[in-house]
């Protein structure tokens, strides 16, 4: 199997939509690499070839190797345009990675305990708000993923981005904007008619 963390490019040269649709009628994706000291370049890659990868959720939130020709540059996938109705990727971007700099990045949440949790127990219901957090940190800190253990969340209660537990170097950029971006992520709420129930 080809390596997830491994995209492998092409230069292209056509710019603009009419390039890009010429790009797709032969099976391939248009994309981007930016960012860092060299000037952003046009790539394309086989379609197929990028749903597979993209198939495991770890490619979201790893730097990733960008294979173009004889060099490869770090990178980590920015932005990825899908087709609105067909499972077609229409476009990719991909952001240069420094070592030596810290990134932002979405990384997924991983809730666990939900089904032991004390509020379940009770016969609440697991509300999530939110899938994933962007962080900020150095390349060599980014997380795969981050915990959210929902095992002591009682019914009523709600756990917020502050509550997150954070490997060393990983910062939340929303709470860097004051106290009111402490946004919800996850709540246990009554289940409709367990009043009923109890009584």
């Amino acid at each position: 199997m080809a390596n997830v963390f491994e995209f492998v490019a092409e230069t292209r040269s056509g710019v603009g939509s009419i390039a890009a649709k010429a790009v797709r009628r032969l099976g391939k994706v248009p994309a981007v690499i930016y960012g860092g000291e060299s000037a952003p370049e046009m790539l394309v890659l086989d379609h197929n070839e990028i749903v597979k990868h993209l198939a495991h959720e770890a490619v979201y939130s790893h730097v990733l190797d960008v294979k173009i020709g004889n060099k490869t540059e770090k990178a980590v996938l920015k932005h990825i345009q899908r087709h609105p109705a067909k499972p077609i990727i229409l476009h990719l971007d991909f952001m240069r990675v420094d070592a030596t700099h810290k990134l932002k990045v979405h990384v997924p949440l991983h809730f666990i305990n939900e089904a032991v949790s004390v509020g379940v127990k009770k016969g609440g219901i697991v509300n999530h708000t939110m899938s994933d957090v962007e962080v900020l940190c150095m390349p060599s800190a980014l997380p795969e993923f981050i915990e959210v253990d929902l095992s002591s969340v009682d019914v009523g209660a709600t756990v917020h981005l502050s509550d997150l537990v954070l490997p060393a170097g990983v910062e939340i950029v929303a709470l860097q904007h004051g106290t009111e971006h402490d946004h919800p992520i996850a709540q246990i709420v009554k289940a409709k008619g367990a009043d009923e129930a109890a009584g």
